[in-house]
């Protein structure tokens, strides 16, 4: 039977590929509103409330907004917004980490961010299986394409070539910080430096480990194991091989994807690690995982519509 989708917010990055992978695909039927009702609040109120599923792709204020507008209890809702994903009574969307039947059955899901991805993927089945200390200071060093800053980041980086690396929250209390200390049930918020480079998508995330001042962390043999094992049965989240030459390449020619690539890197004496993730930050960092998502709710194949 098929269901309907309301993307809210869909003219959007987000929302646009968040459409392209629904695209041609039987089991959803999408409700669109014209440029001319998509900002009226009654249009949206019906578009909401008729809908079987609705996928936010808006800012927090308006997300919450939206949310407030469904008057049902047939309405699922997928918030791509920061806005509830420490919400209580919302489903954090990574069925990898939070459980898929959990996902599955869920009314009100979240939305990882694009970083907290690559961070929880790598740091949250490490704390949980004791290779990794809960109360540690973790650091979190990131750099993203600019996709991933709505219109108005995109059109700057595409109009002025001389960017070369743009640091940003150089004052901390990144937003993304309370789902990566949540996830990853850590007693210690994480330092977290992002940054943003001149390329279209993409995303890196490298978590530093200096082991041999780390009470109690394991090694990095068997936390590359761990990962291994914890991930091994998932089509989507895999471990990377190590690379023969020793260097990683984010290049700027990247192909949509919604794979997340995991490695574990250490020194020769292993006194010193390094966690590393690599995503597309419009993939798995956002429309593809609100896809994945979708299709768990929907009873379908996670990776439906998926670009694997």
């Amino acid at each position: 039977m098929t269901k309907s989708v309301f993307i809210d917010g869909g003219s959007g990055t987000t929302g646009l590929e968040i459409r392209d992978r629904l695209a041609g695909r039987g089991e959803f039927s999408l409700i669109a509103l014209d440029d001319a009702r998509r900002k009226d609040p009654e249009a949206r109120r019906e578009a909401l409330n008729d809908s079987d599923f609705v996928i936010l792709c808006l800012p927090d204020d308006a997300a919450r907004e939206a949310v407030a507008m469904i008057e049902n209890n047939h309405t699922r809702v997928i918030d791509a917004s920061t806005a509830h994903r420490v919400a209580p009574g919302w489903v954090y969307g990574f069925p990898e980490i939070t459980g898929h039947e959990v996902v599955a059955d869920a009314w009100r899901v979240s939305n990882p961010g694009c970083y907290s991805t690559g961070f929880i993927a790598l740091v949250a089945p490490l704390v949980r299986a004791g290779l990794l200390p809960a109360d540690w200071p973790y650091t979190v060093n990131a750099v993203s394409g600019y996709s991933g800053g709505g219109k108005s980041l995109i059109r700057r980086f595409e109009e002025d070539s001389d960017i070369a690396w743009r640091a940003y929250a150089l004052h901390l209390g990144h937003k993304h910080v309370p789902e990566m200390q949540q996830q990853c049930g850590l007693s210690i918020e994480p330092l977290f430096t992002p940054a943003v480079i001149p390329a279209h998508r993409g995303m890196v995330v490298e978590v530093p480990l200096p082991l041999a001042a780390m009470p109690g962390a394991g090694n990095a043999a068997d936390m590359r194991e761990w990962l291994a094992n914890f991930y091994g049965d998932s089509p989507i989240v895999r471990m990377g091989e190590e690379p023969a030459d020793g260097e990683m390449l984010l290049l700027r020619s990247r192909e949509p994807g919604d794979r997340l690539e995991l490695f574990v890197f250490a020194n020769a004496d292993g006194s010193q690690a390094k966690l590393v993730a690599m995503l597309d930050n419009l993939g798995k960092g956002a429309s593809g995982a609100a896809v994945q998502s979708l299709n768990l709710m929907a009873g379908l194949p996670e990776t439906a519509g998926l670009r694997l």
